[in-house]
């Protein structure tokens, strides 16, 4: 049981990471755009 686990941990682990990675990228790209129309600076 304790292998299983642990095996379900380590394959979820790195899918939970890249969709909060996915979700941040995102959001920067949409920001960007935004100030890059609006002729302003992201920074």
């Amino acid at each position: 049981m304790l292998t299983i686990a642990l095996t379900v941990y380590m394959l979820v682990w790195p899918v939970i990471v890249a969709g909060t990675l996915t979700v941040i990228i995102r959001a920067f790209v949409k920001e960007a755009k935004q100030a890059k129309a609006e002729g302003r600076s992201i920074i």
